[in-house]
């Protein structure tokens, strides 16, 4: 039987929690192209509605290493003290008006500092700004709490730098770490000091792997490096065979790790082939711990209620698999366990039951 069609205005009310979600890929266009015309960097176009669409095309490419090279233009525009401060603002708002509760953003500090800015003033700086957008949506009845990930890029040589500044601002906003950049030929063990540092000062961590490369990068940021989560994961379907869980994929159901799967960017970056086939359903139903992002919304070019939307009308999700999702990146986010049990009994829950 059909489950019955869910309206989109629904959909925007629910409250959702949001974990794998870039700040230099959910700028606003309108900001790109002001804060571009103020520091004189030049892009593909100055009107906000082809620069969405450019972005938008641009990462539709399939290629994942195209898909990251559109950072370009939002990281030229984030390298001053202004810039941080009004995209870190506006990121907040964004996700307040999309029914956002909970939400875990994640940069690289070392990408921030070309205009001079050091690691520790770009981290103040953005979580100065979150703060502000955190106090305007609560002012404005729609308070949405942001925690921080610090990322590493692992193609370069500063991911111990960035784990650094994770433990020293552990309790300033920052509530975890990752590495980011292109997955493929850059494992997650080459940052082995790292997490074993993270490990040994208790900040959790999360590790992109499982979307350009296989099983090994997944197995690898588990095993060896000691993720408490995934980013992406896509790929460990390729250890699960006619509905048989092979021993990593058996691994990961049973010790509840959250997937961090994001369904239109990969389908951007050609690790899906569409969202009625994506992943994310087939491993819900077999009792994995999936949660629903949105990777890059201006890259993109969507939302959390649009992510929703499309498993809705492309996989036959209803808000019970919505309200399913929203709790596990609940029950798996990088804050204390009261304060997650808070949003899920006293936000969460009654605000799906009021939709159901």
């Amino acid at each position: 039987m059909t489950a019955p069609r869910i309206d989109t205005e629904t959909l925007r009310r629910l409250p959702k929690a949001v974990l794998h979600d870039h700040l230099d890929g959910g700028l606003r266009p309108a900001t790109v192209v002001e804060l571009a015309a103020a520091v004189g960097h030049q892009l593909p176009t100055t009107d906000p509605d082809e620069l969405a669409a450019w972005y938008f095309e641009a990462a539709n490419s399939g290629d994942l290493v195209r898909y990251i090279a559109t950072f370009e233009h939002t990281l030229a525009v984030m390298q001053t003290r202004e810039g941080l401060l009004r995209t870190a603002e506006e990121y907040v708002l964004d996700l307040a008006a999309d029914g956002v509760v909970y939400a875990e953003v994640r940069y690289a500090p070392e990408l921030n500092t070309n205009g001079g800015l050091a690691l520790a003033e770009v981290v103040e700086t953005v979580q100065e700004g979150l703060a502000a957008g955190m106090a305007k949506a609560a002012a404005a009845g729609t308070p949405v709490r942001v925690g921080t990930l610090l990322c590493g890029m692992r193609m370069f040589d500063r991911v111990r730098e960035a784990a650094d500044l994770a433990v020293a601002y552990r309790d300033a906003g920052v509530v975890g770490f990752d590495i980011a950049g292109a997955e493929d030929g850059f494992p997650p063990a080459d940052h082995l000091d790292a997490f074993e540092h993270l490990r040994r000062e208790s900040v959790p961590f999360t590790i992109h792997a499982g979307e350009a490369h296989g099983l090994p990068s997944i197995h690898q940021a588990l095993q060896v490096c000691g993720a408490q989560r995934i980013g992406h994961g896509v790929r460990l379907t390729e250890d699960i065979v006619d509905g048989k869980l092979g021993r990593l994929a058996s691994w990961v159901r049973d010790r509840r790790i959250a997937l961090e799967m994001c369904p239109t960017s990969n389908l951007q970056t050609g690790c899906a082939t569409s969202i009625a086939e994506h992943p994310i359903t087939a491993l819900k139903d077999l009792g994995f711990r999936v949660t629903l992002n949105t990777d890059n919304r201006l890259v993109s070019g969507t939302t959390m209620t649009r992510e929703m939307s499309l498993l809705v009308e492309e996989a036959g999700w209803t808000v019970e698999d919505l309200r399913t999702v929203t709790v596990n990146a609940l029950k798996s986010a990088f804050i204390p366990f009261d304060e997650r049990k808070a949003l899920i009994e006293d936000v969460v829950l009654p605000g799906y039951a009021a939709a159901l």
